[in-house]
């Protein structure tokens, strides 16, 4: 992949925001110190800022050029950071509002897929306990329920009983956003990296976990990320297509990254999409970028770039 700016120069000065007060600050400082640390090696004019619940304030009493984003989910991933940044007129990387805001909510993410004709796993919206029983009926069992707006699998849960599932909504609903409970697909998991338009190659993620939840995600040892991914040139290259129609369909620029299950018919079902996926050493999109040849030194530059857009 070419470099679009020769020169660190050209960046100015940086700022590599971090932290931020949502349920995934602790890795997104993670992500923040490793992104910070590769820029500086690229000779590139960076600082790290922790921001909390103050996301401009930093940003104001100090002139800087342009924004490396790290902060995942709220607050850093669903919109809010774009568009203060966009009055500001400060540059950052990834998706602008717009997709940030659609990409953040997993409903609003699914509707707009189910529009376009992808593929999602059929899904109900939990609002109160007198959903559940409406649930079984038009789910059945096993289901697994998700708070919309958090990620790295914060508040979700399998359930496969009428118990299960009040314990799953009651754990969902704390987290301040909707909850909605979607079909358990049986199948390989895989997940799907996108820099700058190009797909990269898939992972396949193995886990003896019931799921690929926070703790296979952060601190297991047993999980098992396979890239190659094991699938055929044409079929990987078939499902990098939906990863990038994905993406196109929310309006994804710059980078992201796309998760999605294949079931044991060969039926491919988009799960979700990241913004601002994981950079920490268990993350996806540095994996994939090392499969196809781009270091993470690299990475970083190509993503720093993607704030010219």
């Amino acid at each position: 992949m070419e470099k679009r700016i020769q020169q660190a120069s050209e960046f100015g000065k940086v700022a590599v925001l971090m932290g931020g007060s949502a349920a995934e600050r602790e890795i997104s400082l993670k992500s923040g110190k490793a992104v910070l640390e590769a820029l500086r090696s690229g000779g590139i004019d960076a600082e790290g800022i922790d921001v909390g619940r103050d996301l401009i304030a930093p940003l104001l009493e100090r002139r800087f050029d342009r924004v490396f984003n790290v902060i995942h989910g709220r607050g850093g991933e669903d919109g809010v950071l774009q568009g203060a940044l966009a009055c500001l007129r400060v540059p950052c990387t990834g998706s602008g509002v717009l997709a940030s805001a659609l990409s953040m909510d997993k409903l609003r993410t699914k509707l707009c897929w189910t529009g376009a004709g992808l593929p999602t796993p059929p899904w109900l919206r939990l609002d109160s306990p007198d959903d559940l029983e409406r649930c079984r009926q038009a789910l059945g069992f096993p289901v697994i329920v998700k708070p919309a707006e958090e990620g790295s699998s914060i508040g979700m849960s399998r359930a496969a009983t009428a118990e299960e599932l009040a314990q799953a909504w009651e754990r969902a609903s704390g987290y301040g956003c909707a909850v909605f409970a979607e079909r358990w697909i049986d199948g390989v998991e895989y997940t799907g990296g996108m820099l700058k338009g190009v797909p990269l190659p898939l992972i396949r993620l193995e886990t003896p976990h019931a799921f690929y939840d926070f703790d296979a995600k952060y601190r297991a040892d047993t999980t098992r990320y396979h890239c190659p991914c094991g699938l055929d040139t044409g079929r990987e290259a078939e499902l990098q297509a939906l990863v990038l129609r994905a993406c196109q369909i929310v309006g994804v620029s710059g980078w992201g990254r796309v998760d999605l299950l294949v079931d044991r018919s060969g039926q491919p079902w988009l799960i979700e999409v990241n913004t601002v996926p994981g950079m920490t050493d268990h993350s996806l999109v540095p994996m994939a970028a090392k499969a196809a040849g781009i270091d993470f030194q690299e990475l970083v530059w190509h993503i720093l770039e993607t704030s010219f857009a």
